[in-house]
């Protein structure tokens, strides 16, 4: 027994190293290691005192923002988008049962147990959702308590700027409700806003033109063939998510790069688009996925399959800036999408700026390097909440259409 630690105490695995890891307590014990001063048996992080403490979480407009605390006076922020804000609100006060008292710093288990906490909420638009909000602001705490930008968290930007659109030379069209079968006319004016869209941005432009899942696959495939001229960089979301053999008869008659996963939220989700190599870009949403933490496995399966992302993006600068830092690390990257004009003025101090050639600089301070003005928060929550049900969802005979 001796020679056999002084053997592994040579190669520096006994204590601090893979003994001090762990073999499992059998193991451990023969070696004379004492599991109450191993790290990794005291998996929660036991020789840590912070602990969150409260989630506060507010609707406003149609968003949720949710304030993450802790005890050691750290807090995080985080944003639930595309949901009915009240509903999302209450259910990220339930989960905080399952954060109360947990170091904020344990993400990936965090995310897990919540995930995992109720077998038919599982994978469903109301859990990942919250959760991404959750996760935003784990985040933003994490950053925080090491004094990083939550990119140097995620093994350091590989790019020194990111593409947004839309800008002069990135823009993208789209469409509502269409027929199953589409006549000459009603191609041709769709045609028109990608003619004029091309002109608008010239030759060494992008165009991307989104479908909404609001084109039958008969009509969506008449339209794109009419539009190859136009060099169009992807058609996003070209089919109602659900059938696999949808898509893939699209792919097989359709020559444009098709872009999907708005509505795919987690990696399970995703894979299926690239196993059957029905996806060319991956514009999965930050606020949709559960994250930054599902967002980044999401670009890493893509990555495995050549497919970059291009994440979708409705939320204001706070949920911008988190999809922000975790597309300066991925690797296979296109471009990403953001509306300034959705963020309420004053509510959201960013520390990152779009040049003019369409580049967002990275993020400069800890955390996600927001600030939210709380003061401004609670006047927007007072505002009148307008649900955002369909009302454009309707063909001419009055039957309902996906939108």
């Amino acid at each position: 027994m001796k020679n056999r630690r002084e053997w592994l105490a040579s190669l520096g695995l006994v204590a601090g190293g893979v003994a001090g890891a762990g073999f499992g307590p059998g193991v451990n014990a023969a070696l004379g290691v004492d599991d109450k001063n191993n790290a990794a048996a005291n998996v929660a992080d036991r020789t840590s005192t912070i602990k969150i403490t409260k989630l506060t979480a507010t609707p406003v407009m149609r968003k949720v923002f949710l304030k993450i605390e802790t005890n050691h006076g750290v807090t995080g922020w985080g944003e639930i988008d595309q949901l009915e804000p009240n509903v999302a609100a209450t259910l990220a006060r339930s989960l905080f049962e399952l954060l109360d008292g947990e170091n904020p710093t344990r993400i990936e288990y965090l995310w897990q147990k919540i995930y995992r906490s109720h077998r038919d909420m599982r994978g469903g638009p109301f859990m990942t959702h919250t959760l991404a909000g959750i996760d935003m602001a784990l985040w933003d705490i994490t950053g925080k308590l090491w004094g990083v930008p939550v990119y140097r968290l995620l093994g350091g930007p590989v790019r020194d700027k990111v593409l947004f659109y839309p800008t002069p030379k990135a823009t993208k069209v789209g469409c509502g409700p269409q027929p199953f079968s589409g006549t000459p006319q009603q191609i041709e004016s769709m045609v028109k806003q990608v003619a004029n869209a091309r002109q608008r941005v010239g030759p060494d432009g992008m165009v991307m033109f989104d479908a909404h899942c609001a084109m039958p696959p008969p009509f969506l495939i008449q339209f794109a063939s009419a539009i190859k001229p136009y060099d169009v960089t992807y058609i996003e979301e070209p089919a109602v998510p659900g059938n696999m053999e949808v898509f893939k008869r699209l792919k097989e008659q359709i020559s444009i790069p098709l872009a999907v996963g708005e509505q795919a939220r987690t990696i399970w989700d995703v894979i299926g688009y690239l196993h059957e190599g029905c996806a060319d870009i991956l514009q999965v949403d930050c606020a949709h996925t559960g994250g930054i933490t599902q967002l980044r496995k999401i670009a890493t399966l893509g990555e495995a399959y050549h497919v970059p992302l291009a994440p979708h993006c409705v939320t204001t600068d706070l949920g911008v800036t988190a999809s922000l830092h975790c597309s300066a690390t991925v690797p296979f990257f296109l471009i990403h999408e953001y509306y300034p004009s959705i963020t309420p003025p004053g509510l959201v101090k960013k520390n990152w700026s779009i040049d003019k050639d369409g580049y967002a600089s990275l993020p400069e301070g800890t955390g996600l390097c927001c600030e939210i003005d709380e003061a401004k928060l609670t006047e927007l929550a007072k505002l009148p909440i307008v649900p955002e049900w369909p009302t454009r969802g309707r063909l001419p005979d009055g039957s309902i259409a996906d939108s």
